[in-house]
This record gives C-alpha cells, sequence and structure tokens, in this order.
C-alpha cells in the first residue's frame, strides 16, 4: 500500500509538473481559438462551426473547447479544462482578448468611417464596373491559370485579377464571394507602413527622423531611425516563432498594449545592419503613428479617412488591443475586392482618381530593398528582387500574410493579383507565371 501511495504521490508530482510546464501554451492555446473564433464570428459572419472544422482544425488548436455567446458577442475557449480564454468583440475596434474581469465592461472610443460610395464603378467606388473585354487577353488561359491554385492542397479561398484597373478573373470558394471578408494576417503590415507614407505627404513626419520613444533616449538605441524601423533592420531582439512560446504569441495572445511589446528588447546588431522579421516592430509603428495625434479619437479616425475609407475599402475594418491601439502588425480583414484596392493604389504610385495620398516616390522607397534581407523585403513590403520567384519579373513586389494571404503587385504588366488562402503550399512562381501569359 505504500508502494501505490508513493507511485500515485509521483504520479500527482509529475502531472503538476506538466500542467504548470504547458500552462503559458495552454494560454496560448485557448486564447488563439477565441480570438480567431470572435473575429471569425462577428467581422466575417463565419459560425463556430465552421471556424472549428476549417480555420482551426490544426493541432493544437483543434485541441480547445470553444463556446460562443451570440447576443453578448464573446467567445470562450477551454484548454482542456484546466484553463479558459474570453474574447469579447468590440463594434469598430474588432475581437480582443480580455485579461481581467473590468476588460468585458471597460469603455472604448470607435472611428469613424467615411460614407461608401456604391455608385462609382469599381475600383474608385463599390459599383459595378464597366464592362470591358481585352483583345490581349486569353481568358481561357486566364482561367486555367486561376482554377490551378484551387484544391485540397493549395486551400485557396479567393482569387481576384486585376489588368488596368478592371477585374479580369475572379473565384471563390463554395460559402464565399465578392462581399466575404478575410483576415489579411500581416498584410495588415503593408496597411501601417502605408500610413507613415500618407503623413509624410502630409508634411507630417519623416521617416528619417529618429524613433520618438522615451526610453530609448539615454542608450545605443536613440540612433534607431523610423526608416529602420519600416524596414525591419532596426538590430532589435525579437522571436517571431508562432509555433513556441515566444515573442510574437505572447504579444498577440497576451499583450495589453501591443506597440510597447518590443520597445525594452536589447539591440541585438547595430540600426542597418541585420534585416530581423519582426511583428513587434511594426506594432511598435502603431504606437508611433498614436503619438502623431493628440487625442486617441485622431488615431483611430486617421487610419480609415485617410487610407483605407479614401480609397473604398470599406469593408476593413483593423481590430485594436486592450488599450485601444491597432494592431497593425497582423489584424486587418477585408474583402478581395478591397485588399485589391491598396495594391492598385501603389501601382498608381499614391494616386486614387486624381488624388494623391503619398508621394509618388514614396513606393520606391517602400520597394528598395532592405540591406540584408538578400531583395526580400523593403518597406513593410515583400520583394522580388532577390529572384524568389524566377519566372516572374523581378520588380513585382507584395503584401504577405500568415497561411497564404497576398496581393501582387506587377507594374509591368500593370496588374494586381489577389490570393486568400489556408496554406502557403502553393506554388506562386507557376500561378503568377501563368496568369502574366495569359495577359501577354
Amino acid at each position: 500500500m505504500k508502494n501505490f501511495k508513493r507511485i500515485l504521490l509521483l504520479l500527482l508530482v509529475l502531472i503538476t509538473v506538466a500542467i504548470i510546464y504547458n500552462y503559458p501554451r495552454l494560454n496560448i492555446l485557448a486564447g488563439y481559438s477565441a480570438k480567431n473564433i470572435a473575429s471569425s464570428q462577428f467581422i466575417a459572419n463565419r459560425d463556430l462551426a465552421y471556424t472549428d472544422a476549417n480555420d482551426n482544425n490544426f493541432s493544437p488548436i483543434n485541441l480547445a473547447s470553444d463556446k460562443i455567446d451570440l447576443e453578448n458577442k464573446i467567445v470562450n475557449s477551454s484548454a482542456f479544462g484546466l484553463l479558459t480564454r474570453k474574447a469579447i468583440y468590440r463594434e469598430g475596434l474588432g475581437a480582443v482578448l480580455t485579461l481581467e474581469d473590468k476588460d468585458k465592461s471597460a469603455s472604448f472610443l470607435t472611428p469613424k468611417r467615411l460614407e461608401v460610395d456604391n455608385i462609382t464603378p469599381y475600383p474608385y467606388g463599390n459599383g459595378d464596373q464597366k464592362d470591358t473585354v481585352f483583345n490581349t487577353i486569353d481568358y481561357q488561359q486566364l482561367n486555367t491559370a486561376v482554377n490551378s491554385i484551387f484544391n485540397e492542397t493549395n486551400k485557396t479561398r479567393a482569387v481576384v485579377v486585376i489588368y488596368k484597373n478592371q477585374i479580369i478573373a475572379e473565384k471563390y470558394i463554395e460559402g464565399f464571394d465578392k462581399n466575404s471578408k478575410f483576415l489579411g494576417w500581416s498584410m495588415t503590415k503593408s496597411i501601417t507602413g502605408t500610413l507613415f507614407g500618407v503623413l509624410e505627404h502630409q508634411g507630417k513626419l519623416n521617416v528619417q527622423d529618429k524613433a520618438p520613444i522615451k526610453e530609448w533616449k539615454n542608450d545605443e538605441r536613440k540612433e534607431i531611425t523610423i526608416h529602420n524601423l519600416l524596414q525591419m533592420n532596426s538590430g532589435l531582439e525579437w522571436n517571431e516563432d508562432y509555433n513556441t512560446i515566444s515573442d510574437v504569441s505572447k504579444m498577440l495572445f497576451l499583450g495589453r498594449d501591443m506597440t510597447k511589446s518590443q520597445i525594452n528588447k536589447p539591440l541585438i546588431a547595430k540600426p542597418n545592419e541585420k534585416w530581423h522579421y519582426s511583428s513587434g516592430t511594426t506594432n511598435l509603428l502603431s504606437g508611433i503613428l498614436r503619438s502623431q495625434f493628440k487625442t486617441q479619437q485622431e488615431y483611430l479616425d486617421f487610419w480609415y479617412t485617410d487610407l483605407i475609407d479614401k480609397i473604398g475599402m470599406n469593408s476593413m475594418l483593423v481590430e485594436a488591443d486592450l488599450e485601444g491601439n491597432y494592431v497593425g502588425s497582423s489584424y486587418g480583414w477585408a474583402t478581395p475586392r478591397d485588399w485589391a484596392k491598396l495594391g492598385l493604389l501603389y501601382l498608381h504610385n499614391g494616386n486614387w482618381n486624381g488624388e494623391q495620398l503619398f508621394a509618388k516616390d514614396w513606393v520606391k522607397y517602400a520597394t528598395t530593398p532592405t540591406p540584408t534581407s538578400n531583395g526580400w523585403y523593403g518597406a513593410q513590403i515583400w520583394l522580388n528582387a532577390g529572384n524568389r520567384y524566377p519566372d516572374v519579373p523581378k520588380n513585382m513586389y507584395s503584401f504577405n500574410g500568415y497561411q497564404g494571404q497576398n496581393v501582387f503587385i506587377l507594374p509591368d504588366e500593370e496588374m494586381v493579383v489577389v490570393r486568400m488562402s489556408l496554406t502557403e503550399k502553393a506554388d506562386i512562381n507557376q500561378f503568377l507565371k501563368e496568369i502574366i501569359a495569359a495577359v501577354k
């Protein structure tokens, strides 16, 4: 009997140690599930059953048990009954994970939105586009190219191809259409970066200035510029690993103010000497944007009035953290057609229907390769300068996000190609090569 009790005690100790060791993982597991379900339901109108079966059906997230309160717009996700995370939906700011009971009832400001234009033809409005048939396009070849990326392996959900401002191909899987909103994940970084171009064009900011971070004033980090942050070569430490308890996972699922997640990180290299991808950097940039305005309301409005709604991305919603800062690294939702509008703004060098939103040379700046990035990265934008896609022009650049969210801009071809997906397992080089061939 004594041996049995000793064995039982040992098992209890081992179980306790295992729970304590894995508690942070359970926290993030449940947090990811709750946050994703809340956003999917209340932003994109995809219900709990669909999200669990499709968006949250990978390990270990599929181990969470989820419950949704539609009336109060709350999602509770449990990790084996040991820990429960709560996500709440706030109109205008999206879903957020609570950290304390008071978060559920906390007051918040919401952004003011511009009026939706449903009359002007797409892309400058949301009305039906004018019918145009291009003699230079092999439409059968184009549709074959688009269809080729829709399969169980690629898990593509939507594709939109735009040529000379006209949608020439558009396809969605069953259950989705032109009004369906998709999470762009890190494509949101390109929204954040673009806002600096807008502010600079308005004469309110210079990206070559030192980053206005008071915590850096008295140490070597004071030399970091906004430009360094935009190019992600500040030299700051950061761990961007979504599969472990890392800086990025703690920020997104345990953070209250995500703009501060990288502020206290030390340098691991001198500024402009080491390219290091960091979602913490982009949220730090969101915080810098906040510092440019006298009030929280002005900051909230600016993203929409001066860019997002300005170009008719009216479906877009950028989610905010518990402190009301936009999560500029990851949480932008919009329809594929609206994501394409951001690509078109760049294709037209910042000119939107006759109005210049950022300087013409901003595109050149934003698509200049960051030192040591091997030609892959510019200012919050991915590049093909390093020949990542060998059969695609080197001056192609893109907004990219987790699980295969892409907006490809092809200046020479006057094209924008949008792909929304659940996996990056796709031959993008071949996909774009075939689309280009069909249009030439």
